[in-house]
């Protein structure tokens, strides 16, 4: 089974550039399933209807959200009805919407989870727990887990937590691809961060003319999306079709 996974998607430069890439790489890496996050889509803070359907034009099949995910309120009876959108599955009990869902790719049944970091991040239940309490109820060995969070040692820990439970653990967020792919010993593939597709020439996706003197002067500003040409970054999974086990990962990313 191959999985490709995009990082998170940043406002219209970063939709537009999985629009005009996607088939590109689709028809090079011929994944089985293609799953993206896009919690950043809508202006760089969360998602709407009609961008989450936008991106399902464009060749996504699943989208998993993060701490942005309540950024646009709109998108709460989505969550709820559209069983392709997965928000972190550690938010607090009776929230909108589902943190993991099962998807059939080919002959076998994939389950997609995305969990959200606590380290330097908004409350949240234990990560690690809630893995642990969700798992027996996920009856496939084919799981993929969207860790979206901000430490690389979170991530790290955390993918050691669920080696050989989980096919792959992949990091959001910080939209700054990590160069630290690897299958550790039980099986499962990791990267601390997938990277963004999103404008380039930004600081993290958003306006330079913006963060820049926000840094310089401790100002209170509101973000802006840059206007650049984006990037785009993913992530190549191929897992064992019996075992669930992930047999390679490769990093991709296409600059403008």
């Amino acid at each position: 089974m191959r999985i490709l996974f995009l990082g998170d998607i940043v406002g219209k430069p970063g939709r537009h550039g999985v629009r005009d890439l996607l088939p590109e790489w689709k028809t090079r890496y011929a994944p089985d399933v293609v799953i993206a996050n896009g919690e950043n889509a809508a202006g760089g803070v969360g998602i709407t209807p009609d961008i989450a359907n936008e991106l399902f034009r464009y060749g996504i099949e699943i989208i998993t959200l993060g701490n942005h995910v309540w950024g646009k309120k709109e998108i709460y009876p989505a969550l709820e009805s559209d069983p392709r959108l997965l928000r972190p599955a550690n938010y607090a009990p009776g929230v909108p919407g589902k943190g993991w869902g099962m998807f059939q790719v080919l002959d076998k049944p994939l389950a997609v989870m995305a969990l959200a970091g606590r380290v330097f991040m908004e409350p949240a239940d234990c990560p690690f727990r809630v893995f642990d309490a969700l798992r027996p109820e996920i009856e496939t060995p084919f799981l993929f887990v969207d860790f979206h969070g901000e430490a690389t040692s979170e991530k790290m820990a955390f993918s050691l937590h669920v080696d050989g439970r989980a096919s792959a653990v992949i990091g959001t967020h910080t939209h700054t691809q990590t160069a630290d792919e690897r299958i550790l010993p039980g099986g499962t593939a990791f990267l601390s961060d997938v990277g963004m597709c999103g404008p380039y020439d930004s600081v993290i996706g958003m306006d330079p003319d913006i963060i820049v003197p926000r840094f310089l002067t401790q100002l209170p500003s509101k973000f802006e999306v840059a206007k650049s040409d984006p990037v785009v970054c993913g992530v190549l999974l191929d897992l064992d079709r019996q075992t669930g086990r992930a047999l390679s990962i490769e990093r991709l990313q296409h600059r403008p």
